[in-house]
């Protein structure tokens, strides 16, 4: 896992290293832990969100390969949290595959540790605002197959990109490279439930940007997809497995899951 000093930014916070700490994560730095606990300030159920969004991608996970899908690609999948992706997955159907993608070089030494040798699992470093680039990545042709349908994972990463940035073309790029009877899995902040412009702003020194987007724009980034009941809701609101915790509506991620019915 040595790398070298220059590759890795702890002058300034990232999302992936803040996300770990307010899941209580070791993986971080002071500079992550200052601003998580900032944004904790700011939007008091912030901690509770970033739960309610991982039990969100847990849920979503095991439907998708309930449905037979066994590849998922995962952009910005962050420092890993167990259970991971792939053990998710695995419990259901031990022949899935999985890439995972993302653009910290801290994530990928760390999913590098993890990760079995046995061509079922890949990591590779690529940024999202360069979707081509991800779909033509080796380590990422590696192990998925754009012939086979392939759950599609961008969970609490469009809201870093900016509208000039161009989400939905981003969702766009990476649709058309799907087949049909691939799936999306999307998760993505919202203002929608209260004012959190102060805790946008904790993200301004952040190595990306908040980027919180309504409702309705968020069901936008499904175009040319076919939403899976019930349609875009807040996270602890998607199939729920158990009670949604108390205070679940304050929570201001939206997420959904839908799949793509034509080639």
């Amino acid at each position: 896992m040595a790398m070298s000093a220059e590759e890795i930014d702890t002058s300034r916070p990232h999302p992936a290293r803040i996300y770990d700490y307010l899941l209580g994560g070791k993986d971080n730095y002071d500079v992550d832990q200052a601003a998580g606990d900032a944004l904790a300030a700011k939007a008091p159920e912030v901690r509770m969100s970033v739960q309610a969004n991982r039990a969100f991608l847990q849920r979503a996970v095991r439907y998708v390969v309930g449905t037979g899908v066994r590849q998922i690609l995962d952009i910005g999948t962050g420092l890993p949290t167990s259970p991971n992706v792939h053990e998710i997955a695995h419990e259901a159907a031990s022949d899935v595959r999985v890439a995972y993608i993302d653009n910290d070089p801290i994530v990928k030494a760390h999913a590098d540790a993890l990760l079995s040798q046995s061509g079922a699992t890949s990591i590779a470093l690529g940024d999202l605002r360069d979707p081509q680039a991800i779909i033509d990545h080796p380590d990422v042709r590696q192990v998925i197959d754009f012939d086979e349908p392939v759950a599609l994972l961008l969970v609490a990463i469009l809201h870093f990109i900016t509208d000039a940035e161009k989400p939905a073309q981003i969702v766009a790029t990476l649709r058309d490279a799907l087949p049909a009877g691939s799936y999306l899995v999307l998760s993505h902040a919202t203002g929608d439930l209260a004012d959190r412009r102060d805790a946008q702003a904790v993200y301004n020194n952040a190595t990306a940007t908040m980027n919180l987007r309504t409702r309705a724009e968020v069901e936008r980034l499904f175009d040319g997809f076919e939403l899976i009941e019930p349609g875009v809701t807040q996270v602890p609101f998607w199939r729920p497995d158990t009670p949604p915790p108390a205070r679940a509506a304050e929570i201001g991620f939206y997420g959904g899951v839908a799949r793509k019915t034509t080639g």
